[in-house]
């Protein structure tokens, strides 16, 4: 102990002249900061925990005493364990395993005292060491580098764990390379001995072994069936499930993380029926490829798909172009690709060919959508469709309840100018407001545009007359209806809120958790849970650790979820051509009235949208 209490004044004074002020550590510039006492990994993690607001003073722990246990990786490393623990008994030195959200879910050997320091510190079983939480340590740092990870005594932020030194190093499923967990070796400070990291990995690479040789027929099946295609061709080849993705090196050149969901999606709707089948795919980074599918393994539950893609030219990579941007329209030209809406919908598709449409023509249009659709984001972007170069003025609704005069002031005053005005929330203005507002509509349209938003055009009341002079209409989704959209509208939001550079991107199984989800929200409670787990990450790219708990798992989708959303928006697109008559949209669709009605109720479609 002697040695611990000699280091911490020393590491305590070093670890606050690193960490520096807090306008260092967010523009990211602290290379120059490094103590050379200190290792870099060391002080990475120290910034890490002082951004997200670790307490190096505070001892508390998350726990949960039932919770469930991987069976995967306990199924490889039991043996691997108990081999350990026989070896380690009474010795100075304790070995622990962690699931991949750095809670420990098994504790061993180790003499009696090292094992009450250890308990008296919460070093235990149902104890979740993420860096978030607990600081520097060799569980939830290995995770958070994806690496082996050494830290003894003073080099821990949190001061309840100074008398320890642990390595840990994360054991990674052979196939789909995802992180299963950390194993750590844990012993007092005093005893820290060279032979702990090796017993380390050398444990970790059994256990790994074991998990290959534990995988099951379908992994197998899918990696064999990808390294035989792959030799054959130059192509980029993918073998993929909903878990995971296995890529060569022309597909990973090609492939954005978000990617995998969407191939996953379009694949599964496509072989719905066969087992073979080509198509055109768009992808992130505004690239198109051809692909072709086929199922791996047989029966009614196959192992996964392969997809072959090739870009439309050999030697590069196309940008993808939407067709209602291929041609201006009316000396207007197309908006740059970082301008246009984001979404690869059919939704989305058909807002951006409505907008084109209203860009064209110019009538006072109205935006519908439910609360957080991003109704105000889509009045903007047509705004500066419009007249970029003009302002754009919000006024909203519901201020005007607070502020009556005022806002009626800021109206008549914004509606002599030329540009765009915006009346947010038009369903909540007062009703004494409504009849001067309604009086100088007609002046509107001849000056400035108009726009306004509501969750629907239906109405009572004065504010509902307001509706009649805006004739052109726009309806924003839900995101539920178009959760393909999340892999391109996650990223618009992370850079805008991301001072970093490179932005942070969401892993797979992020992405895959957030299709999952119903979204009751929308994006703004996208946003909300994106710039959360941006804090949580601290640059790196989000897991679903980084996400709030609420949000780290979803319900099982039915393995026709993604025919059912294509079916969906089939059917919406229907319904948007023949303006709302179901009729109509029923003989479009080639099915009966009343199939159609039945339909819309088991695929959530709100029949009061519209008319009969």
């Amino acid at each position: 102990m002697g040695r611990i209490h000699e280091s911490v004044g020393t590491m305590r004074r070093t670890r606050d002249d690193i960490l520096g002020d807090a306008a260092t550590l967010l523009t990211g510039n602290q290379s120059e900061s490094v103590d050379p006492r200190v290792r870099a990994d060391i002080a990475t993690s120290w910034r890490r925990c002082h951004l997200i607001g670790v307490k190096a003073t505070s001892d508390d722990v998350p726990y949960e005493g039932e919770f469930d246990r991987p069976s995967r990786l306990l199924r490889a490393a039991a043996p691997v364990i108990d081999r350990l623990a026989d070896q380690l008994t009474d010795s100075p030195a304790t070995i622990m395993l962690a699931d991949a959200e750095a809670q420990i879910v098994d504790r061993r050997a180790g003499g009696r005292e090292l094992v009450r320091a250890l308990d008296k510190a919460y070093v235990a079983p149902g104890f979740r060491y993420a860096e978030e939480f607990t600081g520097t340590n060799g569980i939830g740092s290995a995770l958070e580098e994806r690496r082996p990870f050494f830290v003894q005594g003073a080099e821990h932020f949190r001061e309840n764990l100074l008398e320890f030194a642990c390595v840990g190093a994360p054991v990674m499923h052979p196939i789909s390379g995802t992180v299963e967990g950390v194993l750590d070796v844990t012993c007092r400070f005093d005893e820290t001995n060279v032979l702990m990291k090796p017993l380390v990995l050398s444990a970790v690479r059994e256990i790994e072994s074991r998990m290959y040789a534990d995988a099951s027929l379908k992994e197998r099946m899918l990696l064999e069936h990808f390294l035989r295609v792959s030799r054959k061709v130059r192509s980029a080849v993918v073998s993929l499930n909903q878990d995971f993705i296995i890529s060569n090196t022309a597909a990973a050149k090609l492939l954005d993380p978000s990617d995998q969901a969407l191939l996953w999606d379009w694949a599964t709707r496509m072989l719905a029926r066969r087992d073979e089948c080509t198509g055109e795919v768009r992808l992130a980074q505004d690239i198109v490829v051809q692909a072709k599918a086929s199922k791996v393994g047989e029966g009614s539950s196959p192992a996964g798909v392969l997809v072959e893609m090739r870009t439309r030219n050999a030697s590069s990579i196309t940008p993808r172009r939407h067709p209602s941007h291929s041609t201006p329209t009316a000396g207007r030209t197309a908006p740059p690709a970082e301008e246009r809406l984001p979404g690869r919908s059919a939704a989305s598709t058909r807002l951006r060919r409505e907008i084109d449409s209203i860009v064209e023509s110019g009538p006072p249009t109205l935006i519908c959508g439910e609360p957080g659709s991003g109704k105000l984001f889509v009045a903007r972007h047509l705004h500066k469709r419009w007249a970029p170069d003009e302002p754009c003025t919000v006024l909203d609704g519901t201020v005007a309840r607070l502020e009556p005069e005022a806002w009626l002031d800021r109206f008549v005053s914004r509606i002599a100018t030329p540009g765009t005005l915006v009346l947010r929330h038009l369903d909540d203005l007062p009703d004494q407001l409504c009849a001067h507002v309604l009086a100088h509509l007609e002046a509107a349209t001849r000056r400035a545009r108009l726009i306004a938003t509501a969750p629907e055009r239906r109405g009572h009341g004065p504010a509902a007359r307001l509706l009649d002079h805006l004739p052109a209409t726009l309806l924003v989704p839900p995101l539920r209806y178009r959760v393909e959209d999340i892999a391109d509208i996650a990223p618009a939001i992370l850079k805008q809120h991301s001072p970093r550079s490179p932005v942070p991107r969401l892993q797979p199984a992020t992405l895959q958790t957030f299709t999952g989800l119903d979204w009751p929200g929308n994006i703004r409670e996208l946003e909300a849970v994106l710039t959360s787990a941006l804090i949580r990450s601290m640059g790196a790219d989000i897991t679903q650790s980084h996400l709030p708990p609420e949000y780290r798992s979803s319900p099982t989708r039915h393995r026709l979820a993604s025919l059912e959303r294509a079916e969906r928006d089939t059917i919406l697109q229907a319904l948007a051509d023949a303006s709302g008559n179901k009729l109509a949209a029923a003989e479009r669709l080639g099915i009966a009235r009343s199939t159609l009605y039945r339909k819309m109720r088991v695929l959530g479609i709100d029949d009061n949208r519209f008319s009969s």
